[in-house]
């Protein structure tokens, strides 16, 4: 029931062109401000996973890990993916508060 809320999420937020993913886009779109939410894989390298965390918590972006590289490229209709950021509001307050009442993952 959570995943397929998660992952409903990630996808309608990928259709609505509000969602990007990979290390280059990802990047891009935190050094120009449009990042509301940064999502990490599980199985995201110790260093790659410590270097996001920071540049989150640097620019006050909520900062949340869950699911396997693979699970979330599934969600988002691509191969598998170490990171998704989401560039709207109103998809980041709701992925958040499905994480943050089920206590699916970390900040």
């Amino acid at each position: 029931m959570i995943l397929t809320k998660i992952h409903a999420l990630l996808g309608l937020a990928r259709r609505a062109g509000k969602l990007v993913s990979g290390e280059s886009a990802v990047e891009a779109n935190l050094r120009n401000g449009k990042t509301k939410l940064l999502i990490l894989a599980e199985d995201l390298s110790p260093l790659a996973a410590q270097k996001y965390q920071l540049w989150g918590r640097d620019l006050g972006i909520p900062v949340l890990t869950f699911g396997e590289k693979a699970s979330l490229g599934l969600a988002v209709g691509q191969s598998p993916r170490a990171l998704v950021a989401i560039l709207d509001e109103g998809f980041a307050r709701a992925i958040n508060q499905v994480f943050s009442t089920n206590k699916f993952c970390s900040k």
